[in-house]
């Protein structure tokens, strides 16, 4: 064929013409004009490369002519696409009013309803607004806030050193170190249920939606928070003074006894291990005003805290209260020294009761919170107690 026949074909038939002249060639019959398929070859070279741009050049204007009438579309895998449903789902409106029924009347199918197949775990979602009003409550606790977090299943062992040799230097050629002598203890940290019920009217009942939830679980969580912040200052004043790993309450926590005198925190902070980098003081709120008239009367020129932030706990015996051996303020680092364990996470789960308090026209609502709560490092606290005064 001739270079202008070739530029007449279409695709298929130039893949036809390229088939029978590869044939041709390969064959090798008698009397083939190998130069003039060469040259034959050229032009089916030449044609597919024409035709190949053609097609390039049509295929990018049909994505500009497309350009601002169709939308483009970016596949989402299917899980991902599937749990951005659920979080959609959750923070809306519709959703929180299902959810506030649910809890009225422990029925939720038209949670379920919403949810769809999405709902796969068998579990009822919070929605998106209770979730963080939780979250909230513990991050405003000032004390919380410092506390580590873990997720881990079951009772959870923390190990630390009750006691070790220290380091040695060895010079080349001498003898070998002692080797170390190295006490290891353990805390179990159980995981237990806090529980905190309320009573609501009627009037609260009829409360719809958002404002229904938001009014349960603002009380819910603040108190549910308070009682593990009390836990954890209950499990540090339980504390021996020094570590053992036998006893329940074996992680060390030293004493410093004072009368009241204004060194008596820069005491504390020298009783920390070197762990505790970032300590705070927890006392009662009088025992502050305390501290403050002592400081104004002398007129102390330095911060009797030593920069520490103060935060309160009114279970802490007030110092104007605290009698010989009785604490009145902690010093520590709670990042270094506690652990909060949350083995089926930090939601707040809620139990609903409308026939116990019925003849009251009043509805029970029970939250609980599932966590363990521990010491966990010693010397990472210090309890400054009231000494006998000479």
């Amino acid at each position: 064929m001739t270079k202008e026949e070739i530029m007449e074909l279409d695709s298929e038939a130039l893949e036809a013409r390229f088939s029978e002249v590869k044939e041709a060639i390969e064959t090798n019959a008698e009397g083939t004009d190998f130069e003039a398929l060469s040259m034959e070859l050229d032009s089916i070279k030449e044609r597919k490369s024409f035709l190949a741009e053609e097609a390039r050049k049509a295929d990018i204007k049909a994505v500009i002519d497309e350009v601002g009438t169709e939308p483009t579309t970016i596949e989402i895998p299917k899980e991902e696409r599937k749990m951005t449903d659920v979080m959609e789902i959750r923070k809306s409106a519709e959703y929180a009013n299902a959810f506030a029924e649910y809890i009225k009347s422990g029925d939720d199918s038209e949670c379920r309803k919403l949810l769809t197949e999405l709902a796969t775990n068998g579990v009822v979602p919070v929605p998106s607004f209770v979730e963080e009003e939780i979250r909230t409550a513990w991050a405003e606790n000032k004390l919380l806030a410092r506390v580590k977090k873990a997720y881990m299943k079951g009772i959870v062992k923390v190990g630390f050193e009750v006691s070790a040799d220290a380091a040695a230097i060895h010079n080349e050629g001498a003898d070998a170190p002692s080797e170390e002598k190295l006490v290891i203890g353990i805390v179990s940290l159980t995981p237990v249920s806090i529980k905190k019920w309320i009573t609501i009217s009627d009037e609260a009942m009829a409360l719809t939606g958002e404002a229904f939830l938001r009014y349960i679980y603002d009380e819910l969580s603040y108190q549910i928070a308070k009682k593990a912040e009390d836990t954890i200052i209950a499990k540090i004043e339980a504390c021996g003074t020094v570590s053992t790993n036998t006893a329940v309450t074996n992680v060390a926590v030293p004493i410093v006894e004072n009368t009241g005198t204004l060194s008596v925190f820069a005491e504390a902070i020298a009783a920390l291990s070197d762990k505790a980098s970032n300590p705070c003081i927890v006392m009662n709120k009088a025992s502050y005003a305390t501290f403050k008239a002592l400081q104004y009367s002398a007129n102390y020129p330095v911060d009797i805290f030593e920069g520490m932030d103060v935060l309160f706990n009114d279970t802490i015996t007030a110092f104007s209260a605290a009698t010989t051996g009785v604490t009145y303020a902690i010093v520590g680092d709670f990042g270094v020294g506690t652990l909060a364990n949350f083995p089926e996470g930090e939601e707040i789960n809620i139990k609903y009761d409308d026939l116990s308090l019925a003849e009251s026209d009043l509805v029970k609502i029970v939250g609980r919170e599932y966590v363990g709560l521990g010491v966990v490092a010693p010397k990472a606290f210090v309890k400054i107690q009231k000494e006998i005064e000479s």
